[in-house]
């Protein structure tokens, strides 16, 4: 059995011993389509994932400032009344 015979009748390619041995030689690299589709949705619906977290967390940032907001002026009138019933209070005794 002649090698040659048996690269040419159709059966296994020819190994390039040198590429295999270096493949950091190797530049002509292959990508499979599919897991390169694959791999591209992936990023896409994670970014897009991403986008939409960004925007629930800003909208919470929003309300939860626009409650802190609600709360503290809350507090405040509350204490100014409680200002306005005591000088009340002591202007009634004297």
């Amino acid at each position: 059995m002649d090698v040659e015979k048996m690269s040419g009748s159709g059966g296994f390619p020819a190994a390039d011993a040198e590429r295999e041995l270096n493949p950091g030689v190797n530049k002509d690299f292959q990508v499979d389509s599919v897991s390169s589709s694959v791999e591209t949705e992936k990023q896409i619906k994670k970014e897009q994932h991403e986008a939409m977290e960004k925007k629930q967390d800003e909208e919470k940032d929003a309300l939860q400032c626009f409650k802190t907001a609600i709360i503290v002026t809350g507090i405040v009138v509350a204490v100014a009344g409680a200002v306005f019933a005591i000088t009340k209070k002591l202007r009634e005794k004297n």
